[in-house]
């Protein structure tokens, strides 16, 4: 294992270790600096970050959009603290650290010992949503890249075992849609997937946020093929009242109304509608909640392109030149 690796499996395992044994002002305190730190270095992420932010709030100017990837970073960082603070949780905490908006159809289905679907974002804290729903609604499933280096992965599969969690494995594992059809045939699941990112190159494009973007098919064919009933849930973190939440905030889930097709068509019309569906709902919170929204990746078509990529990298190089410019008054 290179030394990176190895201090990439000490750094996870020092997480779950020692951070849950802190105390919560001064773990939170701790993330906060880290994204605060990776805000100033500017690097890959925190530009694809800025981007994607760019697309999701035009209407802001320099000076806010800094604000708002910091407010994105300290957000990220939030979830990781969460992570490694989660497994010592007890499932009082954590049902005081989440809010669940529109969950009474949803619970009509597990109750009665059906697999329930919901496509997810890249938003808010999904462990704990997942740790919420493995409580109160049914176990859950899932999929999840598979992280390199390989004990780095076997550290997430453990911790979200702890949680009530199955992982079916993106690569490695078989075929992990075939797995997915079984378990919902099986009943008594949520199958959580978090979808607003195309990870197969088989997505479709759907327009979100007034931009086209690629996000993954996989739970709507899977509620096609099954019968199962899809849901978006988008998830966000809010300031908590004093007393409840863990570092002052709570992570809020909403439901949408069970989804169903709009059109009338083949497996993949129908499919290609319900994605919309989702991304339109996705759309309401990145906007009204976009530090929650932690895409430090590429999504958007435009982004995709590689024909396009250099010409979004000049814009965004651009927009840093201007932020710098309006904080500088034009200093070098």
């Amino acid at each position: 294992m290179s030394v990176a690796n190895t201090l990439s499996v000490l750094g996870f395992r020092l997480g779950w270790s020692t951070l849950r044994r802190l105390p919560e002002p001064i773990a939170y305190g701790l993330f906060d600096r880290i994204a605060d730190v990776a805000v100033r270095r500017d690097g890959a992420g925190i530009r694809r970050l800025r981007s994607n932010y760019r697309r999701a709030r035009p209407e802001l100017d320099a000076g806010e959009l800094d604000a708002l990837v910091r407010a994105g970073m300290r957000s990220y960082m939030r979830y990781y603290c969460e992570a490694f603070r989660l497994p010592s949780l007890p499932p009082g905490r954590i049902d005081d650290a989440v809010r669940v908006v529109d969950d009474a159809e949803p619970r009509t289905f597990t109750e009665a010992g059906e697999t329930l679907i919901a496509f997810v974002g890249h938003l808010g804290n999904f462990d704990l949503a997942a740790a919420w729903a493995a409580g109160n609604l049914a176990p859950v499933t899932t999929v999840a890249e598979r992280l390199k280096p390989e004990e780095v992965f076997q550290e997430f599969l453990a911790f979200r075992t702890s949680i009530r969690m199955d992982i079916i494995p993106l690569t490695g594992g078989g075929d992990p849609f075939g797995s997915l059809l079984r378990t919902a045939r099986a009943g008594g699941r949520v199958i959580a997937l978090a979808s607003d990112r195309d990870l197969t190159r088989h997505g479709v494009e759907v327009d979100l946020l007034g931009h086209r973007a690629r996000m993954a098919k996989g739970p709507a064919v899977l509620s096609l093929m099954t019968g199962a009933p899809l849901y978006c849930a988008a998830i966000h973190y809010e300031k908590a009242p004093k007393g409840e939440g863990l570092g002052g905030y709570r992570t809020v889930v909403r439901f949408s109304p069970r989804l169903h097709p709009r059109v009338e068509g083949t497996t993949a019309e129908k499919a290609q509608d319900l994605v919309q569906q989702c991304a339109d709902h996705l759309s309401v919170t990145i906007r009204e909640h976009t530090s929650s929204w932690h895409m430090l990746q590429r999504i958007f078509v435009d982004d995709l392109d590689p024909d396009r990529d250099a010409a979004v990298r000049r814009q965004e190089a651009d927009g840093i030149r201007e932020g710098f410019t309006e904080r500088t008054g034009g200093a070098s």
